[in-house]
């Protein structure tokens, strides 16, 4: 495998579109036989492409001399240049200048502030050249494009205009009254405390392209530890194991995995029950067919090493272009099986169907997505399982991109039925993420499916300023207990578009309702949107608290994952944060818990008939908060579809001082394990048809950081 990913590495630094020299490197060529006969239309096509390709290779003042050179041929083509091609070279000119100026600040000396909107403190710019110039050129795109003309391009140069005005601490009262965005259109609809970006102190400040992260406990000390990839093929695969003070440390080279490099998203399971937690890598998302490169199953040898067995497991005989996949025993033989939703497209012959994966219980795999009936043939952005019908059966959904998403019924006997038309669940015709939850804990799995409208920033200014936009609303359908499905999203108040692609839910406050955070943005540069943390109503709605949680990270978000990765009893956030283009890097972020003052309850289950990490059991606590009784629902998996969150399952509580009731399913068996009267804040491991739960150590680590709200008591 280490031989083939090498290989396929030396492709991509020259054919890779978003990483390769190719187009640049021919571009050059051309660019060095101008002459003074070379007529002006030519020259300044030949500059915006090259000012293009030298941008997203990162060589920025490239871009910048190549962009100005375009700029000023704009007289002398006036007379034979529409509006919009001028509009746009201009604003190709002014967006180089501002990725200058976020390399030089937000890159080059990055602060816990940098690129959090709204931009103040240590986040504003001490090199300024950047955005002053980026600031110049916006302003006379806007004063010159006629209103009416470029309609997109006018307003996501106003947008950028006032983040580049932030940048400079200069919003917004500097800002032309005409183009201003008022403050007060980014306060969050609620409170919240603020957390804090704490990456770098913890060593897991990554610096990279788009990639997926994993939180979970590889080594089974106990403490959860981070496997992060780069989906740049060059780049190395990461395994940060937690030193149980707080602080990471990579082991990579330690842990045998040097060599493995790539991947934009990765997921774990326990694929062969031998109680070690193995994780999958999924690569060549968005090439076509370029992208048919391999994926890796990493099996975790329990010594503190991996060992890839693609080929030994049978992963590795076709592989199509891919970013997302989910673990599921869907016939219940106690074994995990595995799909792989791949990005079918018919090009040059490639029609690259999605694969079920059947675990064969030798450590192989046979792939029955035909017989079984689930190959999609569609564009697939995100796969989920869950039993949405509670038949003891997991069911699969499939989120596509330019297409109707599937939710594949299993029918018990190895088929499968595609009921998302009859059930009304087919959309957005342009989605991304996606998971299953209960966000109402009524006891019915409710689904929510984003819009991935992502074609231009201007969606997401249009959203924020209240003007009409085509593009479509996210989805969120709510179970009704017997098998459908109710479309809530605008009652919930989930009706800004976002451009999300990391995504992932989590309890941030310990209430028990479960929140989510949104990684956002799309390869343009441009596309500087800032990420969006959804805080539940207990069920009845939603808040956007971005803005006063300090999450609203402008820079391009992908893998996300919600875990307690320090022990003091509530969930932190840590995403991979990066773009697409060779040029577009950045620093992954951790932002910590300010903490909430409510209980919580951390449960790791182990399968002995059902697959051995319990992934598809489901849990419910039954609680008393202040007189009222109330339930909690959650069932086993890592979240959404892109970044994963640990399997063990971390349940808020709210003010309950003690849990009336704990009830496990377990999906293979059948069985129902019932606990009664059991303390709070505390981290428990029970073994299917077991009749005691064994106590596990969860001490905080080091010293809790000054400033930060009361928290629950904490096993010691």
């Amino acid at each position: 495998m280490l031989t083939l990913l090498a290989q396929v590495a030396d492709q991509a630094k020259d054919r890779d579109y978003y990483v390769g020299e190719h187009e640049a490197r021919t571009l050059r060529a051309r660019a060095a036989r101008l002459d003074a006969f070379t007529p002006p239309r030519e020259r300044w096509e030949l500059h915006r492409k090259l000012a293009h390709h030298e941008l997203r290779l990162g060589n920025t003042d490239k871009a910048i001399e190549h962009a100005n050179a375009a700029y000023a041929l704009l007289e002398a083509l006036r007379p034979a240049m529409s509006p919009e091609a001028r509009c746009e070279t201009i604003f190709q000119l002014a967006m180089a200048y501002m990725r200058s100026g976020e390399n030089a600040n937000c890159v080059g000396h990055h602060t816990p502030e940098s690129c959090l909107l709204p931009i103040r403190g240590n986040g504003v710019h001490t090199n300024r050249e950047g955005s002053e110039n980026a600031i110049r050129y916006f302003t006379e795109l806007l004063e010159t494009t006629p209103d009416g003309t470029a309609s997109d391009t006018r307003l996501a140069a106003r947008w950028l205009m006032n983040i580049a005005f932030m940048t400079l601490g200069r919003y917004p009262e500097d800002v032309p009254a005409k183009y201003r965005i008022d403050p007060a259109t980014f306060d969050s609809d609620a409170p919240c405390p603020r957390f804090r970006e704490i990456a770098p102190q913890c060593g897991l400040n990554m610096f990279g392209l788009a990639g997926g992260v994993i939180t979970d406990d590889f080594d089974n000390d106990g403490d959860l530890d981070v496997v992060a990839s780069d989906w740049n093929q060059s780049a190395q695969l990461r395994h940060f194991a937690n030193n149980g003070d707080r602080t990471f440390t990579d082991r990579t080279t330690e842990a045998g995995l040097t060599g493995l490099i790539g991947g934009l998203n990765l997921v774990q399971a326990d694929y062969d029950n031998d109680g070690w937690m193995d994780f999958l890598v999924l690569r060549g998302a968005w090439l076509r067919w370029a992208g048919r490169r391999p994926n890796s199953l990493v099996r975790n040898n329990g010594d503190g090493t991996f060992t890839d067995v693609t080929f030994d497991a049978g992963l590795a005989d076709v592989h199509y272009p891919t970013q997302t996949a989910a673990w599921a025993d869907y016939d219940n033989d106690g074994h995990l099986d595995l799909y792989i939703g791949n990005e079918y497209q018919d090009v040059n012959g490639g029609r690259f169907g999605s694969q079920l994966f059947h675990n064969n219980g030798d450590g192989t795999f046979t792939d029955v997505a035909g017989p079984a009936g689930v190959e999609n043939n569609r564009y697939a952005k995100g796969v989920v399982w869950a039993d949405y019908d509670a038949d003891r059966l997991s069911d699969l959904y499939v989120s596509n991109l330019d297409g109707r998403n599937r939710l594949y019924h299993n029918n018990g006997d190895g088929t499968f039925t595609d009921v998302a038309p009859a059930l009304g669940v087919t959309r957005p015709m342009q989605s991304f993420p996606v998971w299953f939850w209960d966000f109402d804990n009524d006891g019915h799995l409710d689904l929510y499916v984003p819009s991935y409208w992502w074609k231009s920033i201007s969606y997401v200014a249009a959203g924020y300023l209240g003007l009409p936009s085509e593009a479509e609303r996210d989805r969120l359908y709510r179970g009704d207990g017997r098998g459908g499905f109710e479309e809530v999203a605008a009652s919930r108040n989930l009706t800004r578009i976002a451009q999300p692609m990391g995504a992932n839910f989590g309890d941030i406050d310990n209430d028990g309702y479960p929140d989510f955070y949104l990684g956002t943005g799309y390869p343009g540069y441009e596309g500087l949107s800032p990420n969006v943390l959804y805080r539940n109503q207990r069920g009845t709605g939603f808040a956007d608290v971005t803005t006063a949680a300090g999450l609203g990270h402008l820079q391009k978000g992908h893998g996300v994952t919600f875990a307690d990765l320090d022990h003091d009893g509530d969930q932190d956030i840590y995403m991979c944060v990066g773009g697409a283009f060779a040029g577009d890097g950045f620093w992954n972020a951790l932002f910590e818990n300010p903490g909430f003052g409510n209980h919580w309850l951390v449960v790791k289950l182990v399968g002995t008939r059902t697959n051995r990490c319990a992934i598809g059991a489901r849990i419910r606590v039954d609680l008393s908060e202040d007189g009222t009784r109330r339930s909690v629902f959650t069932h086993v998996n890592s979240g959404g579809s892109f970044g994963a969150s640990p399997l063990r399952q971390h349940i808020g509580l709210s003010k309950a001082d003690r849990i009336e009731r704990l009830e496990i399913h377990w999906p293979t068996s059948d069985t129902t394990q019932v606990f009664r009267d059991l303390p709070v804040d505390q981290f428990i491991e029970i073994t299917e048809n077991k009749d005691t739960y064994r106590r596990l150590p969860y001490a905080p680590m080091g010293n809790e950081p000054p400033g930060t709200s009361p928290r629950a008591a904490r096993v010691k």
